[in-house]
């Protein structure tokens, strides 16, 4: 995945007329042309695992947004339906995480099972595939 995907997606979505998909794409797109800037004034580059941790971080901040209109009553309703269907949207692009059980799996095949060990290994390996939470639980419990 990478901007010019988003940006195809974008124009089927509005083929569709497809309003909150359209409002959910044009955050994504915008994310990942500031990103690529910050990226090249290191002289680096933007990744997959940097593309599915700025979905995820919007994923996230929409849950916000629709929590806190929830929490103002009746009158964003329509907000609320607004924001859950630009949420769904973007989780349509990301994977799905891994469970439990596959991340003790992980684990447990590694050598070193040392906290900072195993977390540069999922974040260099997993990015954007787990929830980095979940790992240090599922560490902790070993």
């Amino acid at each position: 995945m990478d901007i010019d995907f988003f940006k195809k997606e974008k124009v089927a979505k509005m083929k569709d007329k497809d309003k909150d998909g359209v409002s959910a794409l044009n955050v994504i797109i915008n994310k990942i042309m500031l990103a690529t800037i910050e990226k090249r004034a290191k002289g680096e580059s933007l990744n997959e695992g940097d593309i599915l941790s700025l979905l995820q971080k919007t994923e996230k901040e929409l849950i916000e947004e629709k929590s806190g209109y929830e929490k103002a009553g009746e009158n964003y309703l329509d907000k609320v339906a607004s924001l859950d269907n630009q949420i769904n949207t973007i989780k349509s692009y990301l994977p799905t995480l891994m469970s439990k059980e596959e991340i003790k799996d992980v684990i447990l095949a590694l050598d070193d099972k040392s906290v900072p060990n195993v977390m540069k290994h999922f974040k260099n390996n997993y990015a954007g595939k787990c929830d980095m939470k979940i790992v240090n639980e599922v560490l902790r419990s070993l």
